[in-house]
């Protein structure tokens, strides 16, 4: 904090003083361990299990945290830079405001859910603090050194408040809207991660911050992990005040602390040797822990506030195929619904042209499509993948379920058909699903519709750095299923990729370079809206086996222009769209999600 009180000088000054007798007595712990004496209080050590932790959560799209961790190579990919700045948007400057009006102290803070605050306990100590202190989104300077237009939202104690003084924290609710009318909502927010093994000794760190209350800062990687306790992390990184409450991030802009204080040198009078920060995974146990004396709303709250990162397994152990279902276990399984937006507003199957038609994989039982819980899939038996898929989303009905990662082939249909892990071992080729895995996972049998998208019918070959990277495909598929829960609305979704002679053969199977989208919906005036969208994975194709860098771009196309592409009829869907006005036949790049025309 900038200007401080009496008392907030004192809360501050605790802080460091704790933070110091923590780094003396890790120094005194190492000289006994140098002297073969056994310490009540081991240091922590990245043993080699801590470390195979680690890198189980690097992206196996990420050809260089590795190098970085293990070879020192400092090469980072370009979208890294891209990562930091969606990061600090959530990051604010938090104004501290007394009974007179007067901002005797400012401090930093971030949102961790679409609407709870972390800061720290010496920031905002208790409710009448926090009530009449505000959080100040945007206070930052453009390009050219101009004060961008900040947003400043009132702080919503009395919906919810949570401090600790030990840990140094503070939760509290942020009201929804700003004093401009600006929806909190825009900010996004960091997920905090419960999970152990984020950050390893000697790695670096972030801290995208508010020194001395002035414009949003950001120190990066000059910042070395030097020691790691049981509720805290020492480094070395320039902060200043105002820069308590700050997110603390590893290279991946996972939220690895909260920043807190600076640690005194105990032999220098007025400097600081290190930096210390409070782990998340201690402030979530903490907040779990105290989960009793909430109220109901209150819980709701803060019941998705942990997450989980993905563990990445050994390639090898999850390659192993799932026992196929019984046939009774599709029994009940209609299928995608064509009658699902409402009375007259139906979207049928699409018509095949004669080329396709000849080429669709026919079910043991002589039917043509495979139905599965609130989606349907049609394959092809010249390429072994699907021709298209297609998908219900309920927006009023979607449940979070586990992901169940258990490939396994359909009974109902030959597994020549069918591409299976023989095409996706040992190499840099996923297995990517065509029905995104959360889109048919409403309603009551949400986990049958999980299980469900684990069928080799349902995924397409896509290299990991395709399939993985945060890019705008994945950005637009969460956008548009962001949109049916936000607005509680039903949407259909077609997914497919598009087959062409000259696509790549790879382990005997033709690797397709682009993969198509159409999503239906309709608006709240009653009219349909159809829209299309192309990507391509093709520079990624030249070697599968490696890891290739590569760029691509997402585009919203004409729903006639996927008709072209595909060879398939799509009705009527083509009037509902709003391209097929524009003369353009190339389409718009998408470079953010806001240029998605629905």
């Amino acid at each position: 904090m900038s200007i401080l009180t009496v008392d907030e000088k004192t809360a501050k000054q605790a802080q460091e003083q704790s933070a110091m007798q923590r780094y003396v007595e890790r120094i005194a712990i190492r000289e006994q361990n140098l002297v073969g004496l056994q310490s009540k209080t081991p240091i922590e050590v990245d043993t080699p299990e801590r470390v195979n932790s680690r890198k189980k959560m690097i992206q196996p799209g990420d050809e260089y945290t590795l190098e970085r961790m293990v070879g020192g190579n400092d090469l980072f990919p370009f979208h890294y830079l891209e990562k930091g700045t969606i990061a600090g948007k959530s990051v604010c400057r938090i104004v501290i405001h007394d009974g007179s009006g007067r901002e005797p102290g400012h401090g930093t803070g971030f949102l961790v859910s679409p609407q709870l605050l972390l800061t720290n306990n010496h920031v905002l100590k208790n409710q009448e603090i926090s009530r009449m202190s505000t959080a100040q989104f945007d206070y930052e300077q453009d390009i050219n050194f101009k004060d961008r237009v900040y947003q400043e939202f009132s702080l919503a104690p009395e919906i919810f408040f949570m401090t600790d003084s030990k840990l140094d924290f503070t939760l509290v609710a942020v009201q929804e809207k700003s004093a401009a009318g600006k929806s909190i909502h825009d900010y996004g927010f960091l997920p905090l991660v419960k999970q152990t093994g984020k950050i390893l000794l000697g790695e670096y760190v972030s801290v995208i911050q508010h020194p001395e209350g002035n414009h949003k800062a950001v120190v990066i990687r000059e910042n070395k992990i030097t020691d790691m306790l049981d509720n805290f992390i020492h480094y070395t990184t320039d902060t200043c005040k105002g820069s308590s409450g700050s997110a603390v991030f590893n290279d991946n802009w996972d939220v690895v602390a909260l920043h807190h204080a600076g640690v005194p040198d105990p032999d220098h009078s007025g400097k600081f040797i290190a930096n210390e920060g409070v782990r998340i995974s201690s402030i979530l146990n903490y907040i779990e822990q105290n989960m009793s004396s909430l109220s109901e709303q209150q819980k709701t709250l803060i019941k998705n506030l942990s997450h989980n990162v993905p563990i990445v397994p050994n390639q090898e152990e999850s390659m192993v195929v799932g026992e196929p279902f019984n046939l009774e276990w599709f029994e009940g399984s209609t299928g995608y619904d064509s009658t699902f937006l409402g009375d007259g507003q139906d979207v049928p199957h699409p018509k095949l042209s004669s080329a396709l038609a000849n080429d669709v994989a026919k079910l043991n039982n002589g039917e043509n499509i495979l139905n599965y819980t609130h989606f349907s899939i049609v394959m092809s038996k010249s390429r072994r993948l699907a021709i298209y898929t297609v998908v219900n989303i309920d927006g009023k009905k979607l449940k979070d379920v586990g992901r169940d990662d258990n490939w396994r082939y359909d009974p109902r249909i030959d597994e020549s058909y069918q591409c299976g892990n023989e095409l996706y071992k040992r190499n840099k080729v996923d297995r990517g699903h065509l029905v995104r895995r959360r889109d048919p996972v409403w309603g009551n049998n949400s986990e049958e519709a999980n299980m469900d998208t684990f069928h080799f019918t349902n995924c397409s070959p896509q290299h990991c750095n395709f399939n993985q990277s945060n890019n705008l495909w994945l950005g637009l598929e969460d956008y548009l299923l962001k949109h049916a829960k936000n607005n509680q609305q039903k949407m259909t979704v077609f997914n497919g990729p598009i087959f062409r002679e000259n696509d790549i053969v790879y382990r005997g199977v033709r690797i397709p370079e682009e993969f198509w989208k159409v999503a239906v919906v309709v608006k709240d005036n009653g009219e349909r809206s159809a829209t299309a969208y192309l990507v391509s994975q093709k520079p990624f194709l030249n070697d599968l086996e490696a890891d290739v860098p590569g760029a691509f771009m997402t585009f919203q196309v004409k729903v006639s222009l996927i008709e072209g592409l595909t060879g398939l009829d799509f009705n009527d869907l083509r009037n509902y769209d709003p391209l097929e006005r524009q003369e353009s036949t190339i389409g718009n790049p998408i470079e953010r999600l806001e240029d998605i025309q629905l």
